[in-house]
């Protein structure tokens, strides 16, 4: 992991001051709501529907035992006990009173974390595959990379007020875990037929209202130069973007609308910073800064690779329980180092929201980060925990504390493993509600050999255009709407996060009319069971039946849905107007 230096330690505890000084002159009546606003949101303070909501940086997904016990403490301690952790590798808490929050950025800064740049019209969190430095897919470590995009953009003095939030996701691996294509930037490292490390950029993906999917800017770009091409980038994208209109304002609709006029303009400025190099005025990345970086990201302590692993192969026992083997199954993968795993920590269980940790819950994963995985965690894409450093031998061990602990559902990429963002019930900016609907669809899909049977499957949920459940890229997606002030739900079909599996990026497209809330579960398994029926064989997945047969028998299975429940309703308003 990245270790901070002196001048990083510093920088957060500074910052965390100069908060607390903001919020006094706010609370005193020397600074409005409205000038406090801007200086909250630097810090990621949200006013949301019941109280301040607070977003934590995660980098990269990257978090050691002490931080995530930090955050535990701070759910304890300010919130009400839990947190959520997002498709964007950060956590937020939802009820920590705005009296508070300069004591909760001192208890961050205390461990090395804060919420700088987690909101406002400026370059977020840059997030990256789960798995970065273990995959064995891996072609090179993006985490350095990572680290310095961090490092650069952090209270960039010229990115500060774009025309909209800017997000960036990095890849390493050839298996695309962090949805790059979804995202304003996306970074693939590769290696050219020389072997010289450079990257593959695309430009102008985004959800919301109007989903794109990232067009390709560069094929091979020198790492040297990425600072300088992402900066050629977001100045153009400052210079043109919309400022006229928050819903045309994001990168992807000036992709869009210029289309190669934008790409011409970022070559253009591309090369006129590179000219200007001589002068110092470019960025390039010496190949000594990339190497302290990188130093940081060496296998912990104690990690060696076991080459007897190599020619033994690892054997389940006979007698082994079966929900330890579908752990095995599901929650367990491939390492680069022999001898080792990686393991996913399932924050998808039936008792809680998916992505909801409570503080007991974060304080039970840093303890197995202690005991199993060097003291490391990783947050992921899809809302869970990963431990990437457990050795093999220590695997029934780890998944008897994880059962205990409610961390071993073993779901994962099955359809209850969804994401869901936490919708009406707490953001000011939803149509409807996300939780009930993830929980009701949890209830009806709740045995594990139908889960199985269904197989691999994507299901996203989003309660709002704003697509923070990234339901675009859903397999399945769940959009809530309003209609009359009453919540209603899309369903999409097709859609895809940009991984070999499922063919690439695409945006689902919607199978008819919403659907009512009571609705959604009942439409879900209606789907289901046409996939089921239209498949070719048991080991055909959800994405490829929908792309072979396309969407009309599955629209047909929906509106018998609707029907049905019009009929119910029919009869029993029949049943009430009779004497």
């Amino acid at each position: 992991m990245y270790a901070y230096t002196d001048f990083d330690t510093h920088f957060v505890r500074q910052r965390a001051a100069q908060y607390r000084d903001q919020l006094q002159r706010n609370l005193s009546g020397e600074l409005n709501g409205e000038e406090f606003k801007a200086l909250r949101l630097q810090n990621g303070w949200y006013i949301q529907r019941h109280a301040p909501m607070l977003r934590v940086a995660v980098p990269y997904g990257e978090l050691n035992a002490t931080q995530l016990r930090a955050l535990a403490k701070i759910a304890r301690d300010f919130d009400r006990g839990y947190g959520h952790f997002t498709t964007r590798q950060n956590l937020q808490y939802n009820w920590i009173p705005l009296d508070k929050s300069a004591d909760v950025m001192d208890a961050l800064a205390a461990v090395n974390m804060h919420g700088i740049q987690t909101s406002g019209n400026c370059i977020r969190n840059t997030t990256s595959d789960c798995f970065a430095g273990v995959a064995p897919d891996e072609v090179v470590d993006p985490r350095p990379y990572a680290e310095v995009i961090r490092q650069w953009s952090t209270l960039h003095p010229e990115f500060a007020h774009l025309p909209r939030k800017f997000k960036i996701a990095i890849t390493g691996a050839t298996e695309d875990r962090a949805a790059i294509a979804w995202h304003d930037i996306g970074l693939q490292v590769i290696k050219n037929a020389g072997g010289e490390v450079g990257f593959k950029v695309l430009v102008g993906g985004g959800m919301g209202r109007t989903p794109v999917v990232g067009t390709v800017i560069s094929e091979f770009l020198p790492w040297s130069q990425i600072l300088v091409f992402i900066e050629a980038i977001v100045r153009v994208y400052n210079r043109y973007g919309r400022r006229d209109n928050l819903y045309k304002a994001r990168i992807k609709i000036l992709v869009k609308a210029e289309g190669q006029a934008f790409l011409d303009d970022v070559a253009s400025e591309f090369a006129d910073i590179l000219q200007r190099d001589e002068q110092g005025g470019a960025q390039i990345i010496p190949q000594g800064e990339l190497d302290r970086v990188s130093a940081n990201f060496q296998r912990p302590a104690g990690v060696v690779a076991n080459h007897a692993a190599l020619s033994v192969p690892f054997v389940v026992p006979a007698d082994a329980p079966d929900a330890y083997k579908r752990w095995l199954d599901r929650n367990v993968h491939g390492h680069q180092v022999a001898g080792y795993r990686a393991v996913t920590l399932s924050l998808k269980h039936p008792t809680q929201a998916p992505g909801d940790a409570t503080d007991v819950q974060m304080d039970q994963a840093a303890d197995l980060a202690d005991r199993f995985s060097a003291s490391e965690l990783r947050v992921s894409h899809d809302q869970n925990l990963v431990l990437p450093w457990v050795r093999q031998d220590d695997l029934f061990a780890l998944w008897k504390a994880a059962r205990a602990a409610s961390f071993a559902t073993p779901n994962i990429g099955l359809l209850t493993d969804m994401i869901a963002c936490p919708g009406g019930d707490f953001c000011a900016l939803a149509n409807a509600r996300s939780i009930p609907i993830a929980r009701d669809i949890t209830e009806r899909f709740a045995d594990i050999d139908e889960l199985y049977d269904i197989g691999d499957i994507d299901l996203h949920i989003s309660g709002c255009i704003n697509s923070c459940g990234h339901h675009h890229s859903g397999s399945i997606g769940i959009l809530g709407v309003d209609k009359d002030g009453k919540e209603w739900y899309q369903v999409s079909l097709g859609g895809a996060d940009g991984s070999a599996i499922s063919g690439g990026s695409v945006a689902g497209k919607v199978i008819g009319p919403s659907f009512a809330a009571d609705e959604v579960a009942d439409v879900l398994e209606a789907v289901i069971d046409t996939y089921r029926a239209q498949r070719s064989s048991g080991a055909e997945r959800f994405a490829s039946t929908v792309k072979r047969v396309g969407l009309e028998p599955f629209k047909a299975a929906a509106n018998l849905v609707r029907r049905a429940t019009a009929t119910d309703t029919a009869k029993a308003a029949a049943v009430t107007r009779t004497p």
